[in-house]
């Protein structure tokens, strides 16, 4: 599958880089209908399951969001620096800072922020409930075999890697992912000069998260480590390992006690919502034209690929599923923040 992605946006590097739309436009309330229409449907699904929205330890939303407000500020002063003229270094970095961020830009890029982790909530909210669904990793695996000649693609990964050092070097690109997700959605509004080129990374990042939970209703299921055990008894003990165990006594107190205050569910298998944020990292820096980040970037798109079916999270066909995603949120992100196309 080739995947594609916009022509490069032009890079400007100005002292202050405040655009004229950087805050006005009616596309806006396109982004705010979506994130009101997907809050709306996770409390109709809260009400249908009977179980409350949660947020279990501020993880989602309460401690998440200020996380990324103070990363904002961190980096809305770094580069400010790089944007200031030499001179009095200090003196012309707050001159700049408070030039490129006046209320009007601080406000739309805060509420953006916002409006992410609104969804980001009701998304984790959305996969957990999806515990008490039927599964399909049968049908999942069956797939997989198909396609790899009747060989499970774990198996033969552990054939060619081995068991042993590869799992701790994929076991770093794989949570490496943690660090990820948060820094490319805050440089995304703090880096470019313009506020609405990165509103379509923003946008696309909760089209990740939508389309996500639209295929852990698709074919619900726990993946090859679950699904395949033998295949990944050879694995040393990691702290992948622990998580997993963690993630499948999660799902069991769910589904015993659903109406627990700490009963929430972190596991899903398809789609690879780890390599379809990884992929639209990949086409937005592309799209955005930083050439070394994007070579960076597709290594490490391969990486966590293949780790996610080497350590078991994943079939095969989830990773296709989740480029699907990636390549559909950019599209999405892009029509939204600019349906009439990109000015120059």
């Amino acid at each position: 599958m080739e995947l594609t992605a916009p022509p490069p946006v032009t890079r400007r590097r100005t002292p202050t880089g405040v655009p004229a739309d950087a805050g006005r436009g009616r596309w806006l309330i396109g982004v705010g209908a979506v994130v009101v229409v997907f809050a709306l449907v996770t409390a109709y699904w809260s009400h249908h399951v009977g179980v409350p929205v949660r947020d279990p330890g501020g993880a989602m939303f309460l401690r998440r969001l200020p996380s990324a407000v103070v990363l904002f500020g961190l980096l809305a002063v770094a580069d400010a620096a790089l944007r200031a003229p030499a001179g009095q270094r200090f003196r012309d970095t707050l001159a700049t800072l408070r030039a490129r961020w006046p209320r009007e830009r601080l406000v739309v890029a805060l509420g953006g922020l916002v409006a992410y982790h609104v969804v980001y909530l009701c998304y984790r909210n959305m996969k957990s409930w999806n515990a008490f669904r039927d599964l399909k990793d049968t049908e999942l695996l069956r797939l997989d075999r198909a396609l790899f000649g009747g060989h499970d693609p774990g198996a033969l990964l552990h054939s060619v890697l081995g068991q042993h050092w590869a799992a701790y070097a994929l076991m770093v690109f794989y949570k490496a992912f943690t660090y990820l997700v948060p820094l490319s959605v805050v440089a995304s509004l703090v880096f470019l000069d313009r506020l609405r080129d990165g509103y379509v990374f923003l946008v696309a990042a909760m089209w990740v998260w939508i389309l996500g939970v639209a295929s852990y209703y698709l074919a619900p299921s726990l993946g090859p480590y679950v699904s395949d055990a033998p295949d990944f008894a050879g694995l040393p003990h990691t702290a992948i390992t622990s998580t997993q165990a963690e993630y499948l006594t999660e799902r069991a107190h769910m589904l015993a006690h659903p109406q627990a205050s700490d009963a929430f569910v972190s596991l899903g298998a398809f789609a690879s919502l780890h390599v379809a944020f990884t992929c639209l990292v990949f086409l937005m820096v592309r799209h955005y034209g930083f050439a070394r980040l994007t070579r960076v970037m597709g290594v490490y798109l391969v990486l966590v690929m293949v780790a996610t079916v080497y350590l078991g999270w994943h079939y095969f066909v989830d990773d296709v599923a989740g480029l699907v995603i990636a390549a559909t949120a950019v599209g999405l992100g892009r029509l939204m923040v600019y349906p009439t196309g990109r000015p120059d």
